[in-house]
């Protein structure tokens, strides 16, 4: 075997925290404010201004997110709600929490996002949403999308968990929609540890997802106990334990402030990849347009074992080898066998899906990788493809 590329592993999606946060999070633990406060309040402000969104609210997750979108949308049993075969399991999980059932639909070949065309075909008369996925950070086709649902009377939610950055023809993801959901997990292009953020256009509806964010109280723990006096609570309906605490907006707050400055570095990483790999036997992804604006949280290639001649999980092995940390985004939905045993789907019945889950591998890209990192990436890459003679 030849000697790694790295001495040390290069951890795949490592965050970028910087002292500003650091600082932040002491001044929450010396204030005493460290379950949901006054910080989180300030997060929701800020992340509400950065995407020019009129409601915003702090949760622990982009499941959260979803299933309390979901929830408020008045999705339940007998709806179907249409979204994507390539995506992270939440987003189908969501649907079944609220009793709803998931129907998939193929993925375009170019961008794995929804293709409007399958979304068409699955719809019927039970259909009542429609889940989009902006995968990897590059936008849905939106304005097919929203006629689409026009026409039939559609919800729309936007899982945003990678499209932090997205823009859409001028418009930011999460505010197209009628929900926006967002991720602030630690892989993700802004870090809070857990977290997560609704957007929606309604004041009576994001008013029910913060009282259902906290057990269905009337008030949370800042208010009820703050210097305006004690507030007694009062129980409208029962709701979840999924609030935001201060300490995870204490990172929230800074990590927002370099939003723009991240995804410049990950843009400049994403090109570098871009220029190395353009005349290796890989498919890469697309880069943006005039017309839209790529998060840029995922860099994916396509590994086709019959054009190189070396199995994905024989490449996944040599990176690791080699002490690089990659990733598979994903193992497609109708592949997992908990879905196989409840729906009975079947892989076959989502071709473009099928081929992407089978040959997708996501490289490192982060802020916080060096220039010598993404260096070390691509060296690896090109050498284990020369090795399987693909080069």
């Amino acid at each position: 075997m030849n000697k790694p590329v790295r001495d040390q592993f290069l951890v795949f999606g490592k965050p970028v925290l910087e002292e500003a946060e650091i600082e932040e999070v002491l001044d929450s633990l010396r204030s005493g404010w460290i379950g949901t406060g006054p910080k989180t309040a300030r997060f929701e402000e800020d992340f509400k201004r950065y995407k020019n969104a009129p409601y915003a609210i702090a949760v622990n997750s982009c499941t959260a997110a979803l299933h309390l979108s979901m929830i408020v949308a008045g999705l339940g049993p007998g709806d179907e709600v249409i979204t994507t075969a390539l995506t992270f399991c939440a987003t189908v999980n969501t649907i079944l929490y609220v009793g709803a059932t998931p129907v998939l639909a193929d993925i375009d070949p170019h961008t794995f996002n929804l293709d409007p065309d399958r979304v068409e075909e699955k719809i019927t008369p039970r259909t009542r949403a429609i889940v989009v996925v902006h995968y990897g950070g590059y936008p849905c086709d939106m304005a097919r999308l929203e006629a689409l649902a026009a026409r039939h009377g559609l919800i729309i939610l936007e899982d945003c968990a990678h499209a932090i950055e997205t823009e859409y023809h001028g418009r930011k993801a999460g505010t197209m929609g009628d929900f926006g959901c967002f991720s602030f997990y630690v892989t993700k292009n802004l870090v809070t540890g857990e977290g997560g953020m609704v957007l929606t256009k309604k004041p009576e509806q994001a008013a029910r997802i913060k009282t259902l964010a906290l057990h269905g109280m009337t008030h949370d723990a800042w208010k009820r106990f703050g210097t305006e006096g004690f507030k007694q609570y009062q129980v409208v309906e029962v709701g979840y334990k999924y609030n935001m605490t201060d300490i995870q907006a204490a990172l929230g707050i800074h990590q927002l402030k370099r939003i723009e400055r991240s995804w410049l570095r990950r843009r400049e990483i994403w090109h570098r990849y871009q220029d190395a790999f353009a005349n290796l036997p890989l498919q890469r992804p697309l880069n943006s347009t005039t017309e839209i604006r790529h998060a840029h949280h995922l860099y994916t290639i396509l590994w086709d074992e019959a054009c190189i001649g070396m199995p994905r999980s024989h490449f996944l092995d040599a990176m690791k080898a080699n002490n690089i940390g990659i990733s598979v985004h994903y193992l497609s939905i109708p592949e997992h066998p908990c879905y196989i045993e409840m729906f009975g789907w079947r892989i076959e019945d989502y071709p473009v899906t099928a081929q992407v889950s089978r040959q997708t591998v996501s490289l490192p890209l982060s802020a916080g990788l060096s220039d010598a990192d993404v260096t070390d990436v691509i060296t690896a890459v090109s050498g284990i493809l020369t090795e399987a003679g693909g080069h």
